[in-house]
């Protein structure tokens, strides 16, 4: 309440020294949330170690978002020594819990072989994890795969499908590769690739409830 200002006036520090009360008692959101205080010097001085002190208090409970930005401290160096073994450790434990930006930093990771042995497939088994949850920079480079046949096999209409799906998220790098696609494909294909891109963009927006 006091950090949205909600039936008291929005007071930053005082959310934080309640976060804190909350937090040292074990309570996971009022962890993460402390976390993000001191990522952003939001209540209290900035402080990128007990920032990921208190992220990582959360991450070990579990929590995916606190797991997320632990692994983003490691593969940037901050607050603690950079360490991609580790960063991609956090972000697989994220990942698993389906966390999209987790899975798409762990396909990075895998195309570059940084903190992991370098896995093309790998790589795009965890962009499509994140593709298809509509996450536009992982559906721009499974496209990038399949136009190229990296760590997939070879499929333009597949790729043409992906880079719709990218643009339509707010990519703006797709345009040029799908018009490159175009003249290496027939009109059947094109079509077949636009009905598929609007059945999985169906999918994406809405998914059925289970």
């Amino acid at each position: 309440m006091y950090a949205t200002g909600e039936g008291v006036p929005q007071d930053h520090a005082e959310a934080g020294r309640w976060y804190r009360k909350a937090a040292e008692q074990g309570n996971v959101l009022a962890q993460y949330n402390l976390g993000l205080m001191y990522t952003n010097g939001e209540g209290v001085p900035q402080d990128h170690a007990e920032a990921g002190h208190w992220f990582r208090e959360a991450a070990e409970q579990g929590n995916a978002l606190a797991q997320y930005n632990l692994g983003v401290m490691y593969a940037n160096g901050m607050g603690v020594p950079q360490d991609h073994v580790e960063a991609g450790r956090w972000y697989r434990k994220a990942a698993e819990q389906g966390g999209a930006l987790a899975q798409y930093n762990l396909g990075v990771m895998y195309a570059n072989g940084m903190g992991v042995s370098q896995d093309h497939a790998e790589a795009g088994r965890w962009y499509r994890k994140a593709a298809e949850q509509g996450y536009a920079s992982a559906q721009l480079n499974l496209g990038i795969m399949y136009a190229t046949g990296e760590g997939v096999p070879q499929d333009y209409v597949l790729a043409y499908v992906w880079f719709n799906l990218a643009a339509v998220s707010g990519e703006e790098n797709p345009k040029e590769a799908k018009e490159m696609l175009q003249k290496l494909m027939t009109a059947e294909q094109v079509a077949r690739a636009q009905e598929m891109s609007t059945s999985i963009f169906n999918r994406i927006t809405q998914p059925s409830s289970r």
